[in-house]
């Protein structure tokens, strides 16, 4: 594996040894963060009604949701979100422990945790099979790297999404989390390019945007996009044109 070319160490001014600036290349590859980036999971009204055993109507799901949204703050939810995406293990306990802090919930937590993992849940965003597609025309390798709890392949290939990528890491299968310079270098030496030809392309300033500290460069979308909208992700198409 490559080792990631860290930035030099700075002050508050800038760096403290002065280096020469890395050409601008046209990137070689592109690696791509998962939910919220190329795929959104159906909304939460949907996955209840489909968990619950009987009608659910508007005032008892707006109740559900506002039960959700009290959960979040939830020192105990807070507590399981802590390093969620290590194991599959550890990232089932936190999903389920969030869903169970809404009462009328907590028969069905395991449920909706599956949901969760099922590839019929999630919805590719609408731009992101011609990105792709595009992408894969032009000679750039793809990738996933996503912090996550089970493996994503299933569910790209039900949405025919698949076929594009040459490496897959998921975060539970490597015992950390992004923005860990290991799960972006691991990437980049399973597609034969170095950190510096690779763009990442995610929604979480911290997580995605921490691949800058590998070496990497970074394209962080907005978040909040809704299940099957565009996703504004043909800028990607824009960003691997390379230096005009």
């Amino acid at each position: 594996m490559p080792t990631p070319q860290l930035p030099p160490v700075s002050g508050p001014e800038g760096p403290l040894r002065a280096v020469a600036p890395a050409p601008v290349t046209r990137p070689r590859a592109v690696l791509f963060d998962f939910s919220g980036t190329l795929f959104q999971v159906r909304s939460y009204e949907d996955r209840i009604r489909a968990a619950l055993p009987g009608p659910v109507g508007e005032r008892e799901m707006d109740a559900i949701l506002t039960s959700l949204e009290a959960g979040l703050s939830d020192p105990a939810v807070i507590e399981a979100q802590h390093a969620r995406d290590v194991s599959s293990t550890a990232h089932r306990h936190a999903f389920t422990t969030w869903y169970a802090s809404a009462p009328a919930l907590a028969p069905f937590a395991s449920v909706l945790y599956d949901q969760l993992r099922s590839p019929e849940h999630w919805l590719p965003y609408v731009d992101a099979e011609r990105t792709l597609a595009e992408l894969d025309a032009r000679g750039i390798a793809l990738g996933v790297v996503s912090d996550v709890g089970w493996d994503l392949r299933p569910t790209f290939a039900r949405h025919g999404l698949d076929r594009w990528f040459g490496s897959w890491v998921h975060s539970y299968e490597h015992d950390t989390e992004k923005p860990d310079p290991r799960l972006f270098g691991h990437a980049c030496a399973e597609l034969g390019v170095a950190p510096a030809d690779t763009l990442m392309v995610g929604d979480h300033p911290a997580k995605d945007g921490g691949a800058a500290s590998a070496g990497l460069r970074a394209y962080v979308l907005p978040g909040g996009a809704a299940p099957g909208a565009v996703r504004g992700l043909r800028a990607v198409l824009r960003l691997v044109e390379g230096p005009h």
